[in-house]
């Protein structure tokens, strides 16, 4: 994705991030200069001009990219402190084809939601607090539960339970009773995806043996039907 990004930026006429921490002027497109945008370190008092800003080159210069070269070029300004974290996450999921945007207003709206801080901060605690497992396999359910995690300010143990909470009733008791205590999210993660996918092997094995079991057991009667006269 870095090897992206930097091609990105070099198509586009050396417009991104230089030295010092701000983008270089651009022309172009409608050969317009445009305002140098400053890195972006996760401060949340200005993620709102960044996102002016990003809105305004998008609309002026990039607008014959696809969604995907947009983001990449947004991403480019993100660096330092706790953006960092974010940005690889993000990039993780964009390549692994976890998350898609289909605009790149979408996207700003996440990065928005992530470093905006107060309301959206208590919007992304509410979100976490009432996270459920359902009908989601564990490890679906895990990638929406970081995605909601991030931002909100829980970590450690009370992540950790937020977690629990989340998960449905037989995993969770496996985990709880286990010999071994859980002490980080990443091993409650680890455990509760190996878990669920031994789990989900075992029922699809119960069910081709109740299958293979009702075929055998219709066969000699349809044998017997057929020798009658």
């Amino acid at each position: 994705m870095q090897v992206q990004i930097q091609a990105l930026l070099v198509a586009q006429g050396g417009t991104g991030a230089g030295a010092g921490g701000e983008a270089r002027g651009s022309n172009v497109g409608s050969h317009m200069e445009v305002a140098k945008l400053a890195i972006f370190n996760g401060e949340a008092a200005k993620v709102g001009d960044l996102i002016t800003a990003c809105r305004l080159f998008l609309k002026m210069n990039l607008r014959g990219t696809t969604v995907e070269e947009q983001v990449q070029w947004v991403l480019s300004y993100v660096q330092g402190e706790s953006a960092d974290v974010w940005k690889e996450n993000v990039m993780e999921e964009l390549e692994s084809g976890e998350i898609e945007y289909e605009l790149a207003e979408e996207f700003l709206t996440s990065l928005r939601k992530e470093f905006g801080g107060g309301e959206e901060k208590s919007e992304k605690v509410a979100e976490l607090r009432k996270m459920e497992q359902g009908g989601k396999t564990i490890e679906e359910f895990i990638q929406e539960f970081k995605r909601a995690a991030r931002g909100s300010g829980y970590e450690g143990w009370p992540l950790m339970e937020e977690f629990k909470r989340g998960m449905n009733g037989g995993i969770q008791r496996k985990l709880i009773e286990s010999e071994n205590p859980l002490t980080s999210i990443e091993q409650w993660y680890r455990r509760a995806t190996a878990l669920d996918r031994n789990w989900r092997e075992s029922r699809r094995e119960e069910e081709r043996l109740r299958k293979k079991k009702e075929l055998g057991g219709g066969a000699p009667k349809q044998e017997q039907r057929q020798s009658l006269p």
